[in-house]
C-alpha cells in the first residue's frame, strides 16, 4: 500500500508525524510488515526521537543550529536565502526515509520514540511525504 500526504509547516522545527503515518498503517492490510516514509524534498528531513520531553527537541533544534550555522562563508547555493544551503547539509546529515517494522498492525517503535518531519528552513512549507506499507 502507497499513500502520500503532506504536513504544512511553519517554519524550522521538528514536527511529529506520528499518529498520521500510524493512522495509515491501520487502516491498511499489514498486519506484520514494514513501513517506509520518505521526504520528498532536500531541505527538509526524517528522524525517530525522543517524544516525550519538549527540552529534547530543543537541544536537537539548537544542536544542529551550531553545527550548520547560516551564513558560512563558503556556502555559494544562497539562491532562496541565506537558509538555503543550510538546509540542505542538514537535511544530508540526517534522513529522508525511515524505516519502521510493523507489528499486529502498529508501528513497532520504543516507549520514547515518535517519527518527526524536520524543517530546516524558517519559512514554512508544505511538504510532501510517501509512505509504503507492506508486509
Amino acid at each position: 500500500m502507497v499513500r502520500q500526504f503532506s504536513v504544512e509547516t511553519r517554519g524550522q522545527g521538528l514536527y511529529d508525524i506520528t499518529s498520521k503515518v500510524q493512522s495509515f498503517v491501520t487502516d491498511s492490510s499489514v498486519k506484520e510488515g514494514l513501513c517506509t516514509v520518505f521526504v520528498r524534498h532536500t531541505s527538509a528531513s526524517l528522524v525517530i526521537q525522543e517524544n516525550a520531553d519538549p527540552s529534547a527537541k530543543r537541544d536537537l533544534e539548537r544542536w544542529i543550529a551550531r553545527l550548520v550555522p547560516e551564513g558560512d562563508p563558503f556556502y555559494t547555493h544562497d539562491t532562496e536565502g541565506p537558509d538555503d544551503m543550510p538546509a540542505h547539509i542538514r537535511a544530508a546529515l540526517t534522513a529522508t526515509a525511515l524505516s519502521i517494522p510493523v507489528v499486529d498492525r502498529a508501528l513497532a517503535l520504543g516507549t520514547w520514540q515518535g517519527i518527526y518531519l524536520w524543517e530546516h528552513r524558517r519559512r514554512g512549507s508544505a511538504r510532501e511525504l510517501v509512505l509504503h506499507i507492506g508486509d
